[in-house]
Parts: structure tokens; C-alpha cells; sequence
């Protein structure tokens, strides 16, 4: 079995072996752990090291740490479109929570790995161009669905939105999860629409 893969113009590469594609995962695994928790101080040798491979094979996947730095950080993005489709079961709002649940995460790859990407190509270089286009399609999506639904507050984006979920996603790690959640959860209530009350209720 074979598995295609897609350079950061989205442009179709040669299909790979299932054992390359094995290794080819594992390598995009530990990167995006390494340079989460390392950021530059991250090696390319100590990333091989935690995917089980050799430096060859590395490098023969990603010549250079910029192509290492795109590919985690287009397969990060990836992941995050097709998480929006997967929610599709789910109402609205569960949805919409879910996914910027799952946004955090991404929040703290994408500071490591696009902070150290911009060393090496421009903030409007087509990969950071497509995959921004791809971020705001699938959340103005969730948002719009959950506005629909009179869940979600209608005064609000999801650049507002992506804005303070990337904020605290990218919290000091000695924040720790429960201030992470704590925080998350108060957005959340900042989040939920809240129908006017009657007037005569007010008076009550």
C-alpha cells in the first residue's frame, strides 16, 4: 500500500511505501513533540533519535530542518481541517468547544514551529498564506454553525475567537493544565450566548 504526500504548494509528490510512510510519521511525531518542548534548541539528530531512525532517513525526508519545520507545521494544520470535519455529528456548540479544545494544542506547536519557520521564509510565504486560509474556513465554519444554532454569542469571529484560544494555548508551560483549563473554561462563558433577559424579569 502507498501513501501520497504534498509539498507546502500543496503540488502532488511520488507516492511513498507503507514502511517509508511509517517512518515518515514517526519522524513528524517526534519533531513536533521536540520542537514543542525544545523550540530551536530542538536537534535534528536528537529528533531522529526519538522517531526509533537513523539520521539518513531523515535526511532523506527532509533535506533540510526548514523542510523538517513546514512539513509539521502544514501536517499540524492539516489535522486541524480535518478534526472540523469529523465534528460534524456533534451539535454546534459541542463542536465548536471541541474543536478549540483541541486548538490549544495546536496553539503551542504552532508558536514553536512557525516562530523558528519565519527565520527562514517571510510571514506571507505561500505556506503560512494557505494554511491561514485553510485555519479560518474550517473555524468561520464552526463559528457560523454555532451563531446559527443561537449558541455561540453573534458579536464575535473566529479571528476574536482563534485570538484568545492561541493566547492561552501558548501559556508558559509552567502555567500547567489546570490554569490552562481554568482559563479556556472562562472563555468559554464569555463565549456561550446569553439571551436578553425580559425587562420585567430584570425588575424582579
Amino acid at each position: 500500500m502507498t501513501s501520497d504526500k504534498t509539498d507546502s504548494a500543496g503540488l502532488l509528490q511520488r507516492p511513498m511505501r507503507a514502511d517509508a510512510r511509517r517512518n515518515y510519521d514517526k519522524l513528524l511525531d517526534a519533531a513536533r513533540d521536540a520542537f514543542t518542548q525544545d523550540g530551536p534548541d530542538a536537534t535534528l539528530d536528537d529528533i531522529a533519535r526519538r522517531a526509533g531512525v537513523g539520521p539518513g532517513t531523515l535526511y532523506r525526508h527532509f533535506p533540510t530542518r526548514q523542510h523538517l519545520l513546514e512539513a509539521v507545521y502544514l501536517g499540524e494544520v492539516q489535522e486541524m481541517c480535518r478534526a472540523a470535519d469529523d465534528l460534524a455529528d456533534l451539535s454546534p456548540w459541542d463542536a465548536l468547544v471541541a474543536w478549540l479544545r483541541q486548538y490549544l494544542s495546536f496553539a503551542a506547536t504552532k508558536r514553536a514551529v512557525a516562530g523558528e519557520l519565519v527565520t527562514y521564509i517571510d510571514r506571507d510565504a505561500e505556506v503560512f498564506r494557505n494554511s491561514r486560509e485553510a485555519l479560518v474556513g474550517a473555524g468561520d465554519a464552526l463559528v457560523q454553525a454555532a451563531q446559527a444554532a443561537g449558541t455561540l454569542r453573534p458579536d464575535t469571529s473566529f479571528g476574536e475567537i482563534g485570538r484568545l484560544v492561541g493566547t492561552i494555548g501558548g501559556m508558559s508551560p509552567t502555567s500547567g493544565p489546570e490554569e490552562i483549563d481554568r482559563m479556556f473554561a472562562i472563555v468559554l462563558d464569555g463565549l456561550r450566548h446569553q439571551p436578553a433577559r425580559d425587562s420585567r424579569d430584570s425588575r424582579d
